[in-house]
């Protein structure tokens, strides 16, 4: 497993920039890498879609000079020997140079979709920032040569990234180099709304000398709640004790070793939002985030309560955001950031006079933007290599009769990760998990790295804007602090060696569960699935045996066994039109506790849950997306 191991491992992981740079630049001239699997006691070794391309060496089609071309390295008359990378939009030009060391490069910046349209299919790889979408209709455009797309920054919204899977072509995108530049805006947002620095400018501006109109709060002794601890947060939380404020993050993956060492102290999101005078938001938009600070959110915080977003807009109710700066319970907001961008001219929120606004600057430093360009053309270089990137968020090609075999094991994968990350309390985080497969096969004919991303993927992604996969799985779980073991058991049963698996358990230590029925005489939460008859089934949580298909939704029960409890839940659902697809009832003993796993395919509404919650033999529940 150490080889395979290293094969998805970052080269630079532990490089400084410099080293990292100079490193990859002496790379260039390498051949290209082929990823081994195991299966069948065979050595498969294959290519990923990003080694190759039918058209990579062949002359481009000619066609009509860009309106708005502003340069071109290379020759116009000569077929390319080298790669050729179409920059959409400004880059810097030390990671114009790196790209120049090894390909042919065109700078075609303010394109119009019909323009990228008939010139990408020219290019190997396309480097964009976040003004050009690259849709379906650009990757199919790019297909037989298009191989890679290079995102120079974090954000991928603008790509599709499922059209650019099924066309064979790798997005990368440069995740590192403006977190200093955003944390920096995030404490410029910060100083300048406590002492209302904008609208006293624009005051003065306006011929107006109102200093008691202005009269601001001091940050010393403050407490600041940091919704995610990721890389902008962690250097928020350091620059806000050096100006003497006391810090508290939220953020189920966060170490606490790493919040000890900056003085940070885990709190789940309820005590964060209730115990803050200023919140400070950087978390990715992700479904489970999407408008998470929202009526109910700005009901529980203190009056006087003061914001700042940096990282996605729509993290934020913005509808709810103007109630709360109306009725004084927040103080003051300070956002770069926004649901629609640029937002509209006469939003309520951008004029309101408690409010301090940026046009999205967080990246905007001249360091920064040097940073993301040397970054992404590093990344888009090795890419066009054949290198494993570490900054890949999307899947790479798999063999398809690996595939075939595995498929509805990586849905299991997943679905496990998925449902464990969930049962965890917010505020204790994950410390370490282990994978156990078994197997009734020779563990040399079964390569668990898929399955690895897969559970990886399932856990990290329904918290986090990172999409993980078989390249960034390990290097994903490394930077998130997350120790990853796995153990193969073996299956005795000769006939269960058709199957690759005949379970996958995944185990989360250390961690507290907001469902205790989860939790395995161990101490551990414990899930664990099979595949049965193609499709993946939970079939035991903690100590209980259950046999529930893995597909829509799920709702976990811990009752005192007892007549009547499916009926008494059935009901509840079907009087709420809420259709149940399975129900599965596991037991330690008779008359004891026990679970009822209800498969649903609609999320009932909060009133439908408490409901149920208050059956009266009903000890807990829980929902779980599936």
């Amino acid at each position: 497993m150490s080889a395979s191991r290293a094969l998805l491992s970052n080269p630079q992981a532990g490089a400084s920039p410099t080293m990292a740079r100079a490193a990859s630049r002496a790379r260039l001239a390498a051949p290209s890498s082929s990823i081994p699997f195991a299966r069948a006691g065979a050595r498969l070794r294959i290519r990923s879609a990003i080694l190759s391309s039918p058209a990579a060496a062949a002359a481009p089609v000619a066609s009509a000079e860009p309106t708005r071309r502003i340069s071109r390295s290379g020759s116009e008359a000569a077929p390319r020997a080298k790669p050729a990378v179409l920059v959409a939009e400004k880059l810097g030009e030390a990671g114009l140079e790196v790209l120049r060391q090894f390909a042919d490069v065109e700078c075609a910046y303010g394109m119009s979709p019909a323009e990228l349209l008939a010139k990408v299919s020219q290019f190997d790889a396309l480097i964009v920032r976040s003004g050009t979408k690259v849709t379906r209709e650009v990757l199919e455009a790019g297909r037989g040569r298009l191989r890679v797309v290079g995102r120079a920054g974090v954000g991928i919204d603008n790509v599709d990234l499922q059209a650019a899977t099924e066309a064979g072509c790798l997005v990368v995108n440069a995740p590192t180099a403006n977190t200093v530049a955003a944390a920096e805006h995030g404490i410029a947002l910060l100083a300048s709304m406590a002492r209302n620095v904008s609208q006293a400018d624009a005051a003065l501006k306006a011929g107006k000398w109102q200093r008691t109109k202005y009269v601001g709060v001091s940050l010393v002794g403050k407490t600041l709640a940091i919704m995610g601890f990721g890389k902008v947060g962690s250097e928020v939380a350091r620059r806000a004790k050096g100006l003497g404020m006391h810090v508290i993050a939220h953020d189920p993956y966060a170490p606490a070793d790493k919040a000890r060492a900056i003085g940070a102290e885990l709190v789940s999101f309820e005590e964060a939002v209730a115990k803050a005078d200023f919140i400070s938001l950087h978390m990715p938009l992700t479904p489970a985030t999407s408008k998470v600070f929202n009526d109910e959110s700005f009901a529980k915080m203190k009056t006087g309560v003061r914001i700042i977003n940096v990282a996605r807009g729509g993290v934020i109710d913005e509808d709810a955001l103007v109630r709360a700066l109306d009725s004084g319970k927040v103080a003051q907001a300070a956002l770069d950031v926004f649901t629609v961008e640029p937002p509209p001219k006469d939003s309520k929120l951008v004029l309101h006079e408690n409010v301090t606004v940026t046009p999205h600057l967080g990246a905007s430093t001249v360091e920064a933007q040097e940073g993301v360009a040397i970054e992404i053309a590093e990344a888009v270089v090795g890419a066009l290599r054949g290198e494993l990137a570490a900054t890949a968020v999307n899947a790479p090609m798999v063999p398809a009769e690996v595939l075939s075999e595995l498929a509805p094991y990586v849905s299991l994968a997943e679905k496990l990760g998925r449902l464990a990350v969930q049962l965890v309390a917010g505020e204790s985080g994950i410390k370490g998990v282990k994978v156990v497969y078994t197997s009734a096969r020779d563990p040399d004919d079964l390569d668990t790295r898929l399955l690895r991303a897969m559970v990886t993927k399932g856990i990290v992604e329904p918290v986090s804007s990172t999409f993980v996969n078989l390249v960034n799985a390990d290097y994903t779980a490394k930077q998130r602090g997350l120790r990853i073991a796995e153990e193969r058991v073996s299956h005795d049963n000769a006939a269960a060696a058709e199957s690759p698996l005949e379970s996958i358990q995944v185990r989360l230590s250390n961690v507290q569960s907001k469902f205790a029925g989860a939790i395995s005489t161990g101490g551990d939460i414990v899930v664990t699935g099979r595949v049965k008859y193609g499709i993946p089934h939970l079939t035991v949580v903690g100590p209980y045996e259950v046999d529930v298909s893995l597909e829509g939704n799920l709702i976990l029960c811990r009752q005192i066994d007892q007549p009547g409890m499916i009926g008494k839940v059935g009901n509840i659902l079907g009087q709420r039109n809420v259709n149940v697809s399975f129900m599965s009832v596991g037991r330690t003993f008779r008359g004891k506790q026990a679970i009822m796993a209800i498969g649903v395919d609609e999320e009932p509404d909060k009133e439908t849950l408490e409901k149920i919650g208050k059956i009266p033999a009903i000890e807990e529940f829980v929902f779980l997306e599936l």
